[in-house]
């Protein structure tokens, strides 16, 4: 007997843009367009009708006023739950499993969750000196919904993009694999390639086309260096056109709307926990422990383990967040398994917050045509800070809220070491990167283990030093640090 309030995925849709075929509408009308899709999709009677909540993830390509007031305008829908998302990779999934627990509590039926971005129009506008011209601009514009405040060390380093962060990531787990950078970039390089094979083969992707390793660690012209040990072929395409929605209700609410049983993807375990903030806390630089514990939890509330779990959909911004899930999900490198149902964020691409309505949507559609096997989806937020796992199968079963609390007091038990902002004297290495430009290598960042057992951030200067760091390891390595003025601390010469 299904409990009539175990939540399931009714609906889905999403689409690519592509600027050689179509104009792109502006996101408010993306939005729309998706969400009539993906009731569409359910094959059910007056869906968006019955609707009593509506969230919207967080657009960068446009500010509205009021986006989901606008768009519940857009879709005639009736008074209920409305919500706009803040900034994560983490995002969707999040917002259906907030729907899912509702939908258990018996506060909601059915609930339209909705993303898209003209990012790669707004991009091509301001290469010809133009501006869109969208609706219902704000009365005054806003800055990012940011969780979390900077910390002053990091911002007196630049430490804010996360090809930066992610890559010093990548390097410390390198170093405690004990692998040389030569290997540890052909395992990247064998890592993605086969995303970009699934991608090829995937209609929705931006980049349908497949890459060799070789192709994707190889600095050309074409695949120049962005931060060390990522090429541009490694990394997260954010600018493109499309969009995606999902619909979740509740079982009792999909009879009632006669939404046929083969069109219901269940929502069997999920939970989310996040890791410290700031890059250098993490005693161990090499692992996250959300991860592992998140990632647990969320299959312990399915009943199933991970070879139980046919689909696999791992957030691939970089290639730090693929490897730490793969670590904390108990995944060897020799897995059969694809980890990408999309194609990942480089090849298939990951419009801003909106990925993960992407990846739910495909796996939705895989486990459809397989209702025996569970589908699994990871999310990966801010600078490997917030995470995210979602467990699905198209056969209902059990189904309740993962003891979140509990998960992240685990978490939040782990060591952290404090921060200096500044220091000078002896350090050692115990994470770095370099940052490139067109032109080539520009300034190094080193995370440095200091004496007294704290943590800082220092700047590498010099091209002979940052070509060093890029082939020989620096990770264990003595330096000094001295003041470089502006509360930045430099490693010597």
């Amino acid at each position: 007997m299904i409990d009539p309030r175990t939540p399931c995925v009714i609906g889905v849709a999403q689409r690519t843009y592509r600027a050689d075929k179509e104009t792109t509408p502006e996101p408010l009308e993306m939005w729309a367009e998706i969400c009539r899709a993906a009731a569409g999709d359910s094959g059910g009677n007056d869906v968006l009708a019955a609707s009593d909540s509506l969230s919207v993830v967080y657009n960068l390509s446009w500010q509205y006023d009021d986006p989901p007031r606008r768009l519940a305008e857009r879709l005639g829908l009736r008074d209920g739950h409305r919500f706009y998302s803040g900034l994560s990779g983490t995002t969707p999934q999040q917002l259906v499993q907030r729907a899912g627990e509702a939908i258990l509590a018996g506060e909601r039926d059915l609930a339209v969750i909705a993303c898209g971005e003209a990012l790669d129009t707004k991009k091509r506008l301001k290469k010809e000196d133009a501006k869109p011209d969208w609706s219902f601009r704000p009365a005054e514009r806003t800055g990012m919904p940011f969780d979390d405040p900077f910390h002053p060390a990091e911002i007196a380093h630049q430490v804010f993009q996360a090809y930066l962060t992610f890559a010093l990531f990548d390097v410390a787990r390198r170093a405690h694999r004990e692998l040389s950078p030569q290997q540890h970039r052909q395992q990247l390089g064998e890592l993605l390639a086969p995303m970009s094979r699934v991608a090829a083969a995937n209609p929705n992707a931006w980049f349908r086309r497949e890459h060799t390793p070789e192709e994707i660690t190889g600095v050309t012209p074409d695949n120049r260096m962005v931060s060390y040990p990522y090429t541009k072929n490694m990394v997260a395409m954010m600018d493109v056109d499309m969009a995606a929605a999902l619909i979740v209700a509740s079982h009792e609410k999909a009879d009632a709307l006669g939404v046929p049983g083969d069109r219901r993807v269940y929502l069997r375990g999920w939970c989310y926990a996040k890791d410290p903030v700031y890059v250098s806390e993490r005693e161990e630089m090499w692992r996250s422990v959300a991860m592992e514990e998140a990632g647990r939890e969320a299959m312990a509330c399915a009943g199933i383990g991970i070879d139980d779990i046919a689909y696999l959909d791992l957030y691939s911004c970089f290639g730090s967040s693929v490897e730490f899930a793969q670590d904390a999900l108990g995944l060897s490198s020799d897995d059969s398994r694809d980890l990408t149902v999309t194609g990942g964020l480089p090849y298939h691409g990951g419009p801003g917050n909106g990925y993960l309505t992407h990846s739910i949507a495909t796996l939705v559609e895989r486990l459809r045509c397989d209702p025996a096997a569970y589908g699994m989806v990871s999310g990966v937020g801010m600078h490997m800070t917030n995470h995210v796992y979602g467990v699905y199968s198209a056969t209902p079963g059990d189904v309740a809220p993962p003891n979140a609390a509990a998960v992240q007091a685990r978490v939040d038990a782990t060591p952290r070491r404090s921060i200096r902002d500044t220091a000078t004297g002896p350090a050692q290495v115990a994470a770095y990167s370099v940052l490139h430009s067109r032109r080539g290598p520009e300034s190094g960042l080193a995370v440095c283990d200091l004496p007294d057992g704290s943590r800082t951030y220092a700047r590498v200067e010099g091209e002979e030093r940052l070509r060093e760091m890029e082939s020989a390891e620096w990770v264990g390595r003595s330096v000094v640090l001295r003041d470089g003025g502006d509360s930045v601390n430099l490693v010597e010469d």
